[in-house]
This record gives structure tokens, sequence and C-alpha cells, in this order.
């Protein structure tokens, strides 16, 4: 299958819409990474998805909506999570909720749970595609499953380059890093995923899979990954942070915000360089930090 990359624009939109009217998948920036976006209420466009992705069939899809109120005609927002949503939506927040049984999401968008994650995305190229759909978009990272998540163009083509039919190019993501998730059970929020929202939510989870990015090993470079490295061997590829420079920084200044950004653009010069191995310097636990650190401990867990 050839891959085309067309810049955002009307043309390219409508192109889109075509593709995922028909059953196919389409990559999409997001204000986080780019998505790999299929009709949510296709279960045949979902499990191309998967099958692009190589995905766990365990591993549920995130569903992107226009607005809060379309949110709420597919799943049951209680009301601490229609608090958060009307604070962060547009924005970077998933919300974990009972699916509703009118809401016409496919199965294998929830991976047999009966709830649903679901967000409103801010960027304007999902925004657009999602009107011109006219329905949900069921869309995870656009990336083969495990592997770093793509922030530009250029990193979905190489992780799925044959696989789909159509790249939008709108740039690189400004966020650069997977959305906050958050459940709410028994009037009760639990984080999920940490993600850019802070939302006061305590970190817990159960040992089931209730929302994407729980896999232990997620997020992965193809290569050994060590962490908080305050120097690095002759074969490590060095990713610094703040005063530790390395052979590529998150962030000289030690702003959290631009290493988010720069996270998964790094990993993925670290995994295309000549050295066998990856080091990372420490990042602070702190606000975004933790996020980061999320996802840095999944890629260097044990493959599953």
């Amino acid at each position: 299958m050839e891959t085309r990359v067309l810049p955002f624009s009307d043309g390219a939109i409508a192109e889109a819409a075509r593709l995922i009217r028909a059953g196919e998948p389409v990559a999409v920036p997001t204000e986080t990474v780019y998505g790999l976006a299929a009709d949510a209420t296709n279960p045949k466009a979902v499990a191309r998805i998967y099958e692009a992705k190589g995905r766990p069939s365990f591993n549920p899809l995130i569903v992107h909506v226009s607005s809060l109120e379309e949110a709420r005609t597919l799943a049951d927002l209680g009301p601490a999570s229609l608090a958060l949503a009307s604070a962060h939506w547009p924005g970077p927040l998933t919300l974990v909720a009972p699916l509703r049984r009118d809401s016409g999401i496919a199965s294998l968008v929830t991976a047999g749970l009966d709830t649903v994650g679901i967000r409103v995305p801010s960027h304007r190229a999902v925004q657009a595609l999602i009107r011109a759909v006219g329905h949900p978009l069921a869309a995870p990272s656009a990336n083969a499953s495990g592997s770093i998540s793509s922030t530009r163009a250029e990193h979905v083509l190489r992780s799925l380059g044959g696989r789909i039919g159509l790249v939008i190019d709108d740039g690189p993501c400004p966020g650069g890093i997977e959305s906050t998730i958050v459940v709410e059970a028994d009037g009760k929020l639990r984080l999920l995923r940490p993600g850019p929202i802070t939302t006061g939510a305590e970190a817990e989870s159960g040992p089931r899979i209730e929302s994407p990015g729980q896999l232990a090993s997620h997020y992965a470079p193809s290569k050994p990954l060590r962490l908080d490295a305050t120097d690095a061997a002759a074969d490590e590829y060095w990713i610094g942070f703040g005063p530790l420079a390395g052979q590529s920084n998150l962030s000289e200044t030690g702003d959290l915000v631009q290493a988010a950004a720069r996270l998964f653009d790094l990993l993925h010069r670290a995994d295309r360089s000549q050295k066998p191995r990856i080091a990372v310097a420490p990042v602070p636990e702190l606000g975004l930090g933790a996020a980061i650190n999320d996802r840095l401990r999944r890629a260097a867990a044990p493959r599953q």
C-alpha cells in the first residue's frame, strides 16, 4: 500500500474523510501526538487500526469527539467528570466513563469493557476531520503498537508507512505527550495515566487494563533503554536534561513542557543512531515530569 502525505487543507481533510467513511484509518495530528483515526462506529474500520498497529486486542482505544455535548451522547459522565470536562475540554484530557447502550460505538473500541475513554481534542486538523466524517473517531497514537509515539508526519511514515493510505501533515504536535486519563467511580477520581492536565485525581489502578497506555512495556524504542543516567557508556546514545547535556537534550533549561514536547522526537533520534543502546538523564518527578517518567519507565520495561 502506498502511504500518501498531504499538508493540512480543506481538500486534505475531505480526502481523509472519504477514506474513513470507506472504512480505512488515516493518520492525523492532535495537540498531543499524531493519531490513527477511524470511524468508531464501524467494527471493520476499528479492526484495521488494530491490524495496522499490531495492537493487543485487550488494550482499548480512545474515542475523539467534537464537543462535550457529543461526548454525553456516548458515555454517562458523572459530576466530577463533567466538572473536569468543562474545565479542560477541548484539550489533552481523556475521561473513562460507562458506555451508553445506544452509543453506536463498536465493541472492539472498548476491547470488551463496559466503559469508554473519550476526549474532545483541540487541534484544528482532528477537529476538522471529526466534523467532516460526522462520526466519533477512534484514534490511538499513529505508530506500531509498543513503539515510540509519533509527533511528526515523518515519524508516522517511518512506523506505519505501507500500512495506511494517508497522513495529514500539519507540522509537529505542540504538546508531544499523550493525554491525561482519569476515571470516576463512586464520585472519586482515579488517575489511570498521567499527562499534560493536572486533575488532583489519585494515581491508582487495578490489575486489569482499564484504559490505553497501561501496558507495562509501551512507548518502546527497539534498543535497550537505561534511565536516570548521569553519564553514558561508549555504546549508549545519551539523551540529556538540563545541565547533563548528552548527545541531545530534552531541555537545556530544565523546562518540563519543552521536555515533553521533545521526548518522542529524541527517542526516535536515539533509536536511529548508530549506538546499540540508549541512556536518558534523570527527569524530576514533578508536574509534567511525572508523565514523562511514566513514558520512560514503560519504554524501558521488559517486553511482554
